[in-house]
């Protein structure tokens, strides 16, 4: 490492500094004279609990009696004032914190394509705990053998491309009345995004109502098509080169009921690509943007780093198994674990600065676990003072945690191992399912 190394990096955790606060965040819902649970302290116990793979109240608590400074009386080692806090916290504190440290984070990558940041939308489920509030705002999915027990969360993410920050997601009903569809959510998302974004999504956002909102929200998309769409698109469309068609999209009948606040005159303008990827068939894609066939592929190509991106959200941060009985709650703990990834994405950035190498060369989960070991000594106002030294020795471990160097172009077929059931299923009915 560099002599000037050190400051360097330092500053890179000053954001953290300067956003997370103490008086920043208190000044965000003002506590208490003598508060024990201020907000600031909430917050960063919420953090603390997404760090440790859903850790539990008692876990939290523990952590506040040994790690925070406090006053002269010792606090109470309970729970009970802890849950009361986390209760009272306004979901606006963790909305807040977690938009001024995504912000500030993203605005230091640099833009994937010509100047513009890019941005990978996708779609995921979360299962909750199954109580009364949060089956009645997330329907739990049922078949033909009845209604499951767990509620299930549809959540909409956008990943930045360069760096892997994830924006504030949306989320709505998987199922039942109050379902809230992929294209819907999206929409609600794109507000959060720069200003002139590009927006990448799959087949299921590959439709014109969200192609639509992008643009009319100072964007630009480059969606994936089904072959059907496709098709029937071309046959419109104007050739413009090889593999390149320029089209003057019309919303149908379709488009126009899932979307009914289109306007009557709503129309996109732009290119219809087929670009050979290997195997059967082409990737079929639609842009608002000029740009090449061979660019558009090679950025969705890199949708895979986003999908490793969600896994890491759902698997490491133990997010699908969140301890939240109530909707503002599960809200609140989806809000810390988005900041705590983001925390362990800006690690990551510097220790493969510090080491040369790409971000993703850097393994999360590597640095996920240096995280969770020494934020007690890196949070703000830490006890002992010597942050920037703990600071120092987390970057150089975290780049000597290394994912290994494999071949690019690899692909495999997705395959599921099913598990056997070692008991019966209950078929008691679930009274409070009903």
């Amino acid at each position: 490492m560099s002599t000037t190394q050190p400051a360097r990096s330092a500053s890179e955790w000053g954001v953290f500094q300067q956003l997370l606060a103490r008086d920043v965040i208190d000044a965000l819902a003002p506590p208490p004279a003598r508060a024990v649970y201020t907000p600031w302290v909430v917050l960063w116990l919420l953090v603390y609990q997404r760090l440790h793979g859903n850790g539990s109240l008692g876990d939290a608590v523990s952590h506040f009696l040994t790690q925070f400074p406090s006053a002269a009386e010792q606090p109470s080692g309970a729970t009970g004032g802890y849950r009361h806090a986390r209760t009272r916290l306004p979901n606006a504190v963790v909305a807040t914190a977690g938009r001024r440290v995504f912000d500030t984070l993203v605005a230091a990558y640099p833009p994937s394509w010509r100047g513009r940041r890019v941005f990978m939308m996708d779609g995921t489920t979360l299962r909750l705990a199954p109580t009364d509030a949060l089956r009645g705002a997330f329907t739990p999915a049922s078949n033909q053998h009845g209604r499951s027990h767990w509620p299930v969360m549809h959540l909409v993410v956008a990943h930045e491309l360069a760096s892997g920050l994830a924006a504030p997601p949306q989320h709505g009903a998987m199922y039942g009345p109050g379902a809230v569809g992929a294209v819907q959510l999206g929409l609600r998302l794109m507000p959060d995004l720069p200003p002139g974004s590009v927006i990448l999504g799959d087949r299921n956002f590959g439709v014109f109502g969200l192609a639509h909102g992008a643009v009319a929200g100072g964007h630009d998309a480059v969606l994936r098509l089904t072959q059907s769409r496709f098709q029937a698109l071309v046959k419109k469309a104007q050739p413009a080169g090889d593999g390149r068609w320029a089209l003057t999209w019309h919303p149908s009948v379709a488009d126009r009921k899932g979307n009914p606040d289109l306007r009557a005159d709503a129309v996109l303008t732009g290119w219809l690509h087929e670009v050979p990827i290997g195997g059967d068939q082409p990737l079929w894609l639609f842009a608002t943007v000029d740009g090449t066939g061979a660019e558009w592929g090679g950025l969705y190509r890199r949708r895979l780093d986003v999908e490793t991106d969600i896994r890491d959200v759902r698997r490491t941060l133990a997010l699908d198994q969140t301890r939240g009985r109530t909707v503002p709650m599960v809200e609140k703990e989806l809000g810390a674990a988005l900041l705590a990834y983001n925390l362990a994405t800006q690690v990551r950035r510097v220790a493969a600065a510090a080491r040369g190498v790409e971000p993703r060369r850097v393994s999360f989960a590597g640095v996920w676990s240096l995280v969770r070991a020494m934020v007690p000594m890196l949070r703000p106002e830490p006890a002992d003072g010597h942050w920037e030294t703990w600071f120092e020795r987390l970057v150089k471990a975290a780049g000597q945690r290394l994912v290994p160097a494999r071949e690019p172009g690899r692909q495999y077929p997705c395959e599921l191992i099913p598990k056997r059931r070692g008991y019966p299923e209950r078929k008691r009915p679930n009274k409070q399912a009903s």
